[in-house]
């Protein structure tokens, strides 16, 4: 027999340790992580302890704004540089050094941009900043130009240098170097003092930043495209007041202000084009408050000082793009603020228009009429905020009415109607715009209530005012009778009241006899015919009252 003794047998609890710490060796190498000792660092480094904030902050100042502020004053060296009229050199010389340094370091950006990441972002914009600059110097700044900039060819080589800025800055992931090309982009449209190229050349600039704003995630880049692109075309309108120009307005072509609104729909409509979804948004308010204010406020200026024979229709042009973008935001789900913003640019401008082709009383009128067109576009828009604002517009329209005319035309007859139909608009489609109170609709029978005895007591003669004032009542009565609204019958009643004040303060002293008596007869039997209805509706509720307790009953 063997000596040798059988291995112990394993246990079940030893065997199923082992399958599973062969199961999560096989996990570890799967998902290749590290070692159980190696995972935990050691007990040295845990107690290392971090580098102080001190040295953080002079990493930081040392590397990040040393490199930063040394391209910019290195840039605004040879900038000044290159403003220097320099006769003692021919007149290209300046503009081929600078071309000469700005190879230089378009090549140094481009060999250290692995190991010196922040100094060759700041060595390329110094480098598309003195292109720029260089080509600027053979249209500027020396004593003798070497190109003419009123001459078109010549001006192609600005246009090629803001190209290929622009195309280097778009290569790139930095956004400051595509705001650096934009702005050589709106420097160059401002000085060529060309209108036919500059409105293209805005146009194309706008493309270009609502792009950028949509690629690089950046919507505030659209504030760029606002104070720029208007600030250029204003520059343009005061006649490009650089040294030696006077000041003076641009009063061709007429069509410079169409430009305006092509601006203003391309940057309006940018906040529609974002990658997350539709809603309120900060910016894009902002974006809609300033391009109303900025693209509106200078085409109302440019039109009413340069182009009055076009006033009219530039401005009705306006009152439908302004409201065609407040459409696409409805249509598209965008901020119900932005709705509101441009949606009022747009009834301003309909409104200047109305003020330029009307003469008072007359505008009045349109004016009233141009209430039901906001009411009816507040309905499609869903916008209380509209609907506040066109009530305080037309409480302005009435009492501007009835300080300045002269004497009654029965405008104000338009007034009251505009106001009932207003109120009817919104009691019928209440739902629609989200008025959970009566207030807006009780504000506008307000109006008619006022306005028709103050329109009658100017239109009617005295004699008859008491008489026309029942002929009110009575319309209102046939009103309630119609829509079955409750209002209306008690704005009879408080015109009946209004009449008996009337009669008894104004018909004893001052109406002739004759006159008093048909007055005091009219307004007696109204107010007994009316008191008779009632009674005969009551008896009729409190007999259908009992019949239905009646039959409960039983």
């Amino acid at each position: 027999m063997s000596d040798e003794q059988p291995p112990p047998a394993e246990s079940p609890q030893a065997a199923a340790l082992a399958r599973l710490e062969e199961r999560l060796a096989r996990i570890e190498k799967v998902l290749a992580l590290p070692p159980l000792e190696s995972a935990a660092p050691p007990a040295e480094a845990i107690a290392v302890p971090a580098p102080p904030a001190a040295e953080d902050l002079e990493y930081v100042v040392g590397q990040n704004w040393f490199a930063g502020v040394g391209v910019v004053v290195l840039t605004c060296g040879v900038g000044f540089a290159l403003s220097l009229p320099l006769p003692q050199l021919p007149a290209w010389a300046p503009s081929l050094i600078g071309y000469l340094l700005t190879g230089g370091l378009f090549f140094a950006a481009r060999a250290g941009h692995k190991t010196f990441e922040l100094v060759a972002r700041g060595l390329r914009g110094a480098a598309m900043a003195l292109l720029y600059l260089s080509t600027l110097r053979l249209f500027f700044f020396g004593a003798t130009p070497v190109l003419d900039i009123a001459f078109g060819p010549s001006r192609m080589v600005l246009l090629a240098a803001v190209g290929l800025n622009l195309v280097v800055a778009w290569r790139q992931p930095s956004t400051s170097l595509v705001i650096l090309a934009l702005l050589t982009g709106y420097l160059t449209a401002a000085v060529v003092n060309s209108p036919w190229w500059l409105f293209p050349g805005l146009t194309v600039l706008s493309i270009v930043v609502v792009a950028t704003a949509r690629q690089r995630s950046v919507p505030a880049l659209l504030f760029l495209g606002i104070f720029c692109g208007y600030g250029a075309h204003l520059l343009w309108v005061m006649g490009n007041p650089w040294p030696g120009h006077p000041v003076q307005l641009a009063t061709a072509p007429a069509a410079s202000v169409i430009f305006l609104l092509v601006y203003a729909v391309i940057l309006g409509v940018a906040p529609l084009w974002r990658r997350d979804e539709p809603g309120e948004d900060q910016l894009g308010i902002l974006t809609a408050i300033f391009n109303c204010a900025a693209g509106y406020g200078l085409f109302l200026a440019h039109t009413f000082l340069a182009f009055p024979q076009e006033f009219v229709p530039a401005h009705l042009l306006a009152a439908l793009t302004f409201l065609g973008l407040a459409v696409a935001f409805w249509r598209r789900g965008g901020s119900s603020v932005s709705v509101f913003f441009y949606a009022m640019t747009g009834y301003l401008a309909l409104t200047a228009a109305i003020l330029k082709a009307f003469s008072p009383p007359q505008v009045f009128l349109w004016l009233s009429l141009q209430s039901l067109l906001v009411v009816a576009t507040a309905l499609w828009f869903r916008s209380r905020f509209i609907v506040v604002a066109n009530f305080l517009i037309f409480v302005l329209v009435v009492l501007g009415y009835m300080f300045t005319a002269e004497h009654e035309t029965g405008i104000s007859l338009v007034f009251g109607l505009v106001a009932l139909l207003t109120a009817r608009i919104l009691n019928w489609k209440r739902e629609r715009l989200e008025l959970q109170t009566d207030v807006m609709r009780n504000a506008y029978l307000v109006c008619a209530f006022v306005v028709f005895p103050y329109a009658l007591y100017h239109l009617v003669p005295r004699t008859f005012v008491s008489v026309a004032w029942v002929g009110v009542a009575v319309g209102y009565y046939a009103m309630n009778l119609m829509v079955r609204n409750l209002k209306y019958r008690w704005m009879g009643h408080l015109t009946l009241l209004l009449t008996v004040l009337y009669v008894v303060i104004v018909g004893l002293t001052q109406l002739a006899p004759a006159y008093r008596i048909v007055s005091f007869l009219v307004l007696g039997t109204v107010l007994l015919v009316v008191s008779l209805v009632f009674t005969q509706v009551r008896k009729r509720r409190r007999a259908g009252t009992a019949l239905g307790t009646e039959r409960q009953i039983r």
